[in-house]
């Protein structure tokens, strides 16, 4: 996945994509790539702006105090780290995990997805296990605030392709079942329990 750090990004837009937009008196989005969308936004819409922008206003301040916004020529650039706060709550709910609180991730977007997280679960295999393998394996985009000192993160991971990403995870935590109960004592055979048997069958492991 490629990471977009708003501490360090610049998102350039088309001057006249984004005036027609502010024009059209629609509700419209700026992703992450500079380009425009309007509602509905689809999971490939990662948003640092969503909203009706003031057409009375120059450029520079139509979008408010949280964005920084350059005219240049035939280009508008704009940094949005200080809208994070927004920005998290109009992405949230299209996101495929959510790593914005202290509690870190908790769920993931689809039913199919959530089961392996569940029944992973079991095992020991924790969220952040998955999401780890979501970031190396899988393509996508995680939009984030991240700095190093003092260490600073908050970020929302949006997969391309939802389906290829079950198929990943799912085949990960089959693999990690199946070594925890082959070389972990505390998962051998005999001493499971019934909530990871079910588990293992669920992953297609012969019990």
């Amino acid at each position: 996945m490629n990471k977009f750090n708003l501490f360090k990004e610049i998102i350039v837009v088309k001057r006249e994509d984004l005036q027609e937009a502010i024009g059209s008196f629609k509700t419209f989005g700026i992703r992450v790539d500079g380009k425009i969308c309007y509602e509905p936004f689809t999971i490939h819409d990662i948003l640092i702006y969503k909203g009706v922008a003031n057409k009375d206003m120059p450029l520079e301040s139509a979008f408010g105090k949280n964005y920084q916004v350059v005219v240049d020529n035939e280009r508008v650039l704009m940094k949005a780290f200080a809208a994070w706060q927004e920005i998290i709550g109009f992405n949230a709910p299209r996101a495929t995990y959510n790593d914005t609180t202290s509690d870190g991730v908790d769920e993931l977007s689809t039913k199919e997805m959530e089961d392996i997280g569940w029944h992973a679960s079991e095992f020991g295999i924790k969220y952040r296990d998955l999401v780890d393998v979501l970031e190396e394996q899988c393509d996508g985009t995680l939009i984030c605030i991240e700095q190093e000192n003092p260490y600073q993160f908050s970020g929302l991971g949006f997969v391309d392709d939802l389906e290829k990403a079950k198929d990943v995870l799912f085949e990960y935590c089959q693999k990690e079942v199946q070594r925890l109960i082959n070389e972990d004592e505390d998962y051998a055979q005999d001493n499971l329990s019934d909530d990871e048997i079910e588990a293992a069958k669920f992953f297609g492991i012969a019990i």
